[in-house]
């Protein structure tokens, strides 16, 4: 496995690799690495002959500078994970490297960026948007591949490549989670150990309005979902929406494909969670 801080450097390597017909899977990620991320590097693994990871902070997508400045940065232990995952190349840019000029571009994702996230942190979705489409252009892969996690963040990507007009075939991985049900993320290792025993409350709930949406309306259930949530969270939205559209929906006969998503505070901590409702 190699390290990599230069785009130049590793566009080279890369280049050498696909004149040898060999294919590129990516993996993009802000660090502080967990099984979740892993599982991606190992469905690239699968899919792929080559096996490029990104670890970068991008500060263009945190809309609270106290967010950046927390965020886990732990490259050490996150290479060590890397290479027991057989991942062939790091790339691990400074900010200067990825932002030599100031950052102009502004991007039109529609709907699907005033919802949800987009509606609580503005501007994070077009730094998203920014930092993605970058390293698509960096790394020219022939798959990329994002977590399910991060739902509406997903459907921004999509979107991206359907504006930029890009190759890439975007994978989605299903979520990680831990044994009680939290989804795992970079963020769970600032958890206090009491919020530790509350957190995994988020995904019971998504349960509980799963199991419970043959006898319930979508808008009960996210009255009840917010209720609940709000004993030991301070819970920013709890909504029922078109898995595409990502539009609130009012009816089940909206959607062939809803799905619960959630954002909630726990402590100093802000957890993000969705479950698909196959019905």
């Amino acid at each position: 496995m190699k390290t990599y801080n230069k785009i130049q450097e590793l566009q080279n390597e890369l280049q050498a690799q696909r004149n040898q017909g060999k294919t590129i899977g990516f993996v993009p990620t802000m660090g502080a690495l967990h099984q979740g991320h892993i599982s991606l590097v190992h469905q690239a693994r699968a899919a792929c002959d080559i096996v490029v990871v990104s670890i970068f902070v991008n500060p263009i997508q945190f809309n609270n500078p106290e967010d950046l400045k927390k965020y886990p940065r732990t490259y050490e232990a996150d290479a060590k994970l890397l290479e027991e995952a057989t991942c062939d190349y790091i790339f691990y840019p400074t900010v200067g490297e990825m932002y030599p000029e100031k950052v102009t571009k502004k991007y039109d994702f529609g709907n699907l960026e005033t919802v949800m996230e987009g509606a609580f942190r503005e501007g994070h979705f077009n730094g998203v948007g920014v930092v993605v489409n970058k390293l698509f252009e960096i790394v020219n892969a022939d798959k990329a591949f994002f977590g399910k996690k991060d739902f509406q963040q997903l459907a921004i990507i999509r979107s991206l490549v359907e504006i930029e007009n890009l190759s890439v075939e975007i994978i989605a991985g299903e979520t990680m989670r831990e044994c009680d049900g939290l989804a795992m993320s970079s963020r769970n290792v600032r958890l206090t150990e009491e919020e530790r025993t509350f957190a995994p409350e988020i995904f019971s709930t998504l349960n509980w309005v799963k199991e419970n949406m043959e006898n319930h309306s979508p808008i009960e259930l996210m009255e009840v979902a917010m209720k609940r949530l709000s004993v030991h969270f301070k819970p920013e939205y709890f909504q029922i929406v078109d898995g595409l559209s990502l539009q609130m929906i009012n009816s089940w006969d909206e959607t062939n494909y809803p799905v619960a998503c959630v954002a909630a505070h726990l402590g100093q901590v802000r957890l993000i969670d969705n479950i698909e409702l196959n019905r």
